[in-house]
């Protein structure tokens, strides 16, 4: 449940998602979701608000029979995300897995909104998320006044999701404890929950699945037991494989975002973005785009969740610090904070590639400059 405080200054006719900072997906894309519903005449599984098809055309987009233009939100390979899909219409839950940044959570919100059109039954995974996170846990007030019952339970998002045949996530698995990550083998296989304080047990009803997210680059992670990663049908969501699938995807999502902030679109804004990607790509891979010059890569992950973080900042800056027009000195600071982490190790190799590669690149005199500036 979603509680919102009324904003003072609400205008006539604006709805509480159009105040919300982040709408929830079926929010945000309510009119192609009812739009995939009206023309989706295929057979769906139990409690599915749309057919396998469909839920696949939401994610990758296309245009429908009446003409309506589905987006896409998800840039990738089209047979991941069926895979994806068809594992929710079976009895197996789905692990979305990947480096940092690769849309695990985007793509796991958004197929939780398309398959049961609510997208907030989320557990998220942290190094303290306790086993009531997942299981349930107690009102103490009404414990301590009446002793255990079914009034006193507080139930997770996962057993709200089991009760009423939703798709539940779990963000960040491998954050949690293995102890309170074992919670969910039950759970997975048996698709019960019991509750032996009461003699009880709540049983999955048809439709309820579940998506969790998990990646093994950062630091902090708890490997997956064999027992629990069983229960998993597996997905690795990649890297964009082309700079200009990553370069489409960074553009779509600070359009989205800068429209969320009223930001103005910047003119030639492609060019910056552009030049973010490749950054972070060549860096990323080790080796300059042309293939003949290798290069050191810094200890962060340099992700097309960064890039779209630091266009965004850039956009941010030149709409109220500059003339709106995306130039190198507005992405030159975010660049630099997302390369450098390490302030001994990343700034070495930063400093080589800013004088080796990108002193000596065509068209990108100004953005050497910037650069310099900020890391002097």
């Amino acid at each position: 449940m979603t509680v919102s405080v009324e904003p003072t200054s609400v205008e006539a006719g604006e709805t509480e998602a159009a105040q919300a900072l982040r709408p929830h997906a079926e929010d945000a894309f309510a009119q192609e979701l009812a739009a995939l519903a009206a023309q989706d005449d295929r057979p769906r599984p139990a409690r599915w608000k749309l057919s396998p098809w469909a839920v696949a055309t939401y994610l990758l987009g296309g245009t429908l029979p009446d003409g309506t233009v589905i987006s896409p939100k998800y840039v990738g390979p089209r047979r991941i995300v069926e895979v994806a899909v068809t594992t929710l219409a079976t009895d197996r839950a789905l692990l979305l897995l990947g480096v940092p940044g690769t849309a695990k959570t985007w793509v796991s919100e958004h197929l939780a909104a398309a398959v049961s059109g609510d997208s907030t039954l989320l557990v998220q995974g942290t190094a303290g998320t306790p086993e009531e996170a997942i299981r349930y846990g107690w009102n103490y007030a009404q414990l301590l006044a009446h002793g255990p019952s079914r009034d006193a339970l507080v139930p997770s998002p996962v057993m709200r999701a089991m009760a009423e045949g939703m798709t539940a996530r779990v963000e960040e698995l491998t954050r949690i404890p293995a102890d309170v990550q074992d919670t969910l083998i039950t759970i997975l296989s048996e698709k019960t929950l019991p509750i032996p304080e009461l003699g009880q047990e709540v049983q999955a009803v048809r439709g309820f699945n579940l998506i969790a997210t998990a990646n093994d680059r950062d630091r902090g992670v708890n490997d997956l037991s064999s027992a629990l990663r069983r229960r998993f049908n597996t997905v690795v969501l990649p890297l964009p494989e082309s700079p200009e699938a990553e370069v489409d995807i960074v553009s779509r999502r600070v359009d989205q975002i800068g429209r969320s902030l009223d930001l103005p679109a910047a003119p030639d804004g492609l060019v910056e973005i552009r030049r973010v990607v490749t950054v972070f790509r060549e860096l990323r891979d080790g080796v300059t785009a042309d293939g003949r010059t290798k290069l050191k890569s810094p200890s962060g992950t340099l992700s097309t969740a960064e890039a779209i973080s630091v266009v965004t900042n850039g956009l941010a800056l030149a709409a109220h610090f500059g003339d709106g027009v995306l130039r190198p000195g507005d992405v030159a600071a975010g660049i630099l904070g997302a390369v450098v982490r390490d302030p001994a190790a990343d700034r070495v190799i930063w400093q080589e590639y800013l004088e080796t590669v990108v002193r000596e690149r065509d068209g990108w005199k100004d953005f050497y400059r910037a650069c310099r500036e900020v890391s002097v």
